[in-house]
């Protein structure tokens, strides 16, 4: 007996993160291998509506593992958010012959996925952020490489804040996610970490820490913020100078966290799902969505997936903020 699923298409969607072409290598390799026949869909939803598309096989994605980006283009897509939009991205997969959608990305990349399930596409879901903000999943692909990458930028900072005695303040994406924020925070044994699921109290929480700094001989500091903080990055550094009469310089990382070669961890996360996203679609699932729970690696009913919270640890705040400082 033939195999029930022929032909699967793979899209990207939202911000680019780093291992999502790996995750697009994997699902393309996993469907070959099983004899299904893959579709790539450039440019999200967009390219959905549009039938902008190309056939992957083999050779499309050699070489792919170790490309930060993504080789599908991503795009937003307002018109996918009418009925009539979600209308031509369905008509396309029937005129495609697609038997399932594989879609990476984050929680908007969901709601799609679960729009064109209620028109009978079948779907699975592979998360893919830097934030790290996807509540069903204990981690998502491009987390650990954006942190590195800020923290490679941030032990730099450090050099030249040494040099002329100043605070660095330096903000790092996540959205309204303190995960980057935090982790990079402790490990580059910064003296304070803004966060925006931590009630903020500016005395206590920035302004001491750095006189308890300085009162312990140290003449430098470096100051997180997530993007998320209420006021920003250029707010807290003004407060600090008006209030300490410390040389405060802001850097804000931007984007360059979301590219670059993925790390070893992303590269196999990513690996991982990419063949689990295809196994379930060839197994007749549907509304999925593949995610981790601590080192295994689970699946959720996407309306479930989006229903979930999620928090920073708090124990590692903690002790983040117990040892913060180099």
């Amino acid at each position: 007996m033939g195999n029930a699923v022929r032909r699967i298409g793979v899209l990207t969607s939202g911000g680019d993160a780093p291992g999502m072409n790996a995750a697009v290598r994997a699902v393309v390799r996993t469907c070959l291998k099983m004899g299904i026949e893959c579709v790539g869909i450039r440019r999200g939803y967009n390219g959905l509506i549009n039938g902008d598309f190309r056939p992957m096989d083999f050779d499309s994605v050699s070489g792919m593992l170790r490309r930060g980006g993504t080789m599908l283009y991503s795009a937003r897509s307002e018109e996918f958010m009418t009925e009539a939009g979600q209308q031509k991205a369905v008509n396309t997969c029937k005129l495609l012959g697609l038997d399932g959608i594989v879609g990476l990305g984050g929680d908007g990349t969901y709601r799609g996925l679960q729009a064109l399930s209620r028109h009978g596409i079948a779907v699975v879901g592979v998360p893919c952020t830097i934030d790290n903000d996807i509540a069903c999943t204990s981690y998502t692909i491009g987390f650990d490489t954006a942190c590195n990458t800020a923290l490679e930028c941030i032990d730099k900072l450090r050099d030249t804040m040494q040099s002329h005695e100043r605070c660095s303040v330096v903000e790092v994406m996540g959205r309204h996610a303190g995960f980057v924020g935090l982790d990079v925070g402790m490990a580059g044994g910064a003296t304070v970490v803004l966060l925006p699921e931590e009630q903020l109290d500016f005395n206590e929480d920035v302004l001491e820490p750095i006189r308890q700094a300085r009162l312990s001989g140290i003449t430098h500091y470096m100051v997180i913020v997530a993007e998320g903080v209420e006021g920003g990055a250029y707010e807290v550094a003004r407060r600090i100078t008006e209030e300490t009469a410390v040389d405060t310089r802001v850097t804000i990382l931007g984007h360059v966290q979301r590219g670059g070669a993925p790390t070893t961890k992303d590269r196999v996360v990513a690996t991982y799902m990419g063949h689990e996203a295809v196994r379930l679609l060839a197994e007749g699932q549907t509304n999925r969505i593949v995610a981790m729970r601590g080192d295994e690696y689970v699946d959720y009913d996407i309306e479930e997936a989006l229903n979930m919270t999620k928090g920073v640890n708090q124990k590692l705040y903690g002790v983040m903020r117990m040892l913060a400082g180099q």
